[in-house]
């Protein structure tokens, strides 16, 4: 599936930008990005991922990454790898998330470098579970809340 995303490398989206095109998902954008940035000690870069998937914000520390977010029209979505110990940490919690990102991660093939999810953020409770990604993939440093 195709969603309209900043695919422009030549020009670099200012945050105005990119709150204009997320639209009315942007109280959900800045939610997860302030759970990010209070619970992990990884760095936030707007980086150029590649010609079909665009500018994104990528959270990385030493090397690693996190996570990246993709600014689309009226949404954003989420590209997190998670390990084989992470994967089966997230399919013990698997009751504690929604439907929709239930049926993508069990519609994800594990890899050898990873499950590559991606997850197309529409509503609150996304985001609630894709805290239980993230606290899969690295635990927080304070509680999992989203607030």
């Amino acid at each position: 599936m195709q969603f309209d995303r900043i695919l422009n490398k030549a020009v670099k989206p200012s945050e105005d930008d990119i709150l204009k095109l997320i639209g009315n998902r942007v109280q959900l954008w800045k939610k997860i990005h302030c759970y990010v940035e209070k619970n992990y000690d990884f760095k936030p870069e707007l980086v150029f991922f590649t010609r079909k998937y665009g500018w994104a914000v990528r959270y990385k520390k030493s090397g690693r990454t996190l996570c990246y977010f993709f600014p689309e029209e009226d949404a954003f979505s989420i590209l997190i790898v998670l390990g084989e110990k992470e994967a089966e940490k997230v399919e013990a919690r698997k009751s504690n998330l929604n439907e929709n990102i239930k049926q993508v991660f069990a519609a994800t093939e594990q890899l050898r470098d990873g499950r590559w999810i991606w997850i197309r953020i529409l509503e609150q409770s996304d985001l609630e579970s894709l805290v239980v990604l993230l606290n899969a993939k690295r635990k927080p440093k304070t509680g999992n809340k989203l607030k």
